[in-house]
């Protein structure tokens, strides 16, 4: 039989080898799991956010069941309602298309499980607690104030010609960022100070499926061949940093990129590092940051809260209607990134590290 003190001391080097690990040692088993439901892993954005909801959620001592649906709409259906039957206390979601949810969500209900909507409002349903957000209106503005600041359109200066580009129109976020956007750029194409030649203005025409690269690279071919043949493009709204990598490469094939043909001035969204990298070389010309370990972090508080029968910590009760009602919601503030700030905002950080951009 082993004696107290050698007991005493396995339980001790146990503790310090879990603290080593990183391995939360704290009763996780007492406050249950969450489902975490993220849309893909294409994505290098949505890996960072699963890694961070892991994280945040181990801090505060609670189990993870994180999936990847692979932008497959049944696949996440299927992978939630198995979390749900698995008996999980809260799902956080972010959806691949936030309005095929209402059934799963209404089982989740029916059995007690919260749901956290999770930068993608779930829309169409009355069964979504939360949601835990940027200001998706203001990513919007700062992509375009960007696309305004190295124009010189406060300055006067026009008229140019710019091509917009929206993203996948399954996603409730991507008009917010078009909105706010367009809030900015819509004076200016009045006054004539900034021309859409495609005439291709409104989400209706402008938007991209699944937020795909390629479809935006394809799209970005026909304009050119359509619509500037001699014209230049000085200006290309993009809302996410896989489209304006897309929107680039279509640009370089037609002679873009050249001393005597520059790059139009192309925006992003999420400070993806081949973006980051792009922008140090001169071609993209600026990003949106979003950090993504802040919002899981909130998100986590989120959880805690709830199953601690405490008050949820919200800054929004007016933004976010989804169809059935306001949903409330916390708002994280985005930052402009371009080739003058991004050492300090994204390095700095610890978001990226340098090593990543070289």
């Amino acid at each position: 039989m082993k004696s107290r003190r050698t007991t005493l001391k396995a339980l001790a080097a146990g503790l310090t080898l879990g603290f080593a690990l990183g391995t939360p040692v704290a009763n996780a088993q007492d406050k249950g799991t969450v489902g975490v439901a993220m849309p893909t892993k294409s994505s290098t954005r949505w890996i960072s956010d699963g890694n961070s909801m892991v994280a945040a959620l181990a801090a505060k001592g609670y189990k993870t069941d994180l999936q990847y649906a692979d932008d497959d709409i049944p696949n996440q259906l299927a992978q939630i309602e198995n979390m749900i039957t698995k008996g999980v206390k809260v799902l956080v979601i972010a959806a691949i298309d936030g309005s095929t949810l209402s059934n799963a969500l209404q089982k989740a209900a029916d059995k007690g499980v919260k749901v956290v909507a999770y930068d993608r409002l779930i829309v169409g349903s009355k069964n979504v607690d939360y949601y835990a957000t940027f200001d998706n209106f203001q990513v919007g503005v700062l992509q375009a104030q960007s696309l305004e600041k190295a124009l010189g359109l406060k300055e006067g200066k026009g008229p140019f010609n710019i091509e917009l580009f929206g993203g996948s129109a399954d996603d409730n976020n991507a008009f917010f960022f078009y909105d706010g956007a367009m809030s900015v750029l819509q004076p200016y194409i009045d006054k004539g100070k900034l021309v859409v030649q495609s005439k291709q203005l409104g989400m209706n025409k402008v938007s991209t499926l699944r937020w795909d690269g390629a479809v935006a690279q394809s799209r970005m071919d026909n304009l050119l061949s359509a619509y500037y043949g001699k014209a230049r493009v000085h200006a290309v709204l993009s809302p996410y940093d896989g489209l304006s990598i897309g929107i680039l490469s279509s640009l370089k094939g037609v002679g873009y990129g050249s001393a005597g043909q520059p790059y139009p001035f192309v925006s992003g969204q999420d400070a993806e590092v081949p973006s980051v990298k792009s922008i140090i070389r001169k071609e993209q010309y600026s990003t949106v940051f979003k950090d993504t370990r802040e919002l899981a972090k909130v998100t986590a508080n989120m959880v805690d809260a709830m199953m601690s029968g405490k008050t949820v910590e919200i800054n929004d009760t007016k933004t976010y209607n989804n169809k059935v009602k306001i949903v409330p919601s916390y708002l994280l503030k985005p930052v402009s990134v371009d080739l003058s700030n991004y050492k300090p905002v994204l390095v700095g950080s610890g978001y990226i590290k340098e090593e990543q951009l070289k």
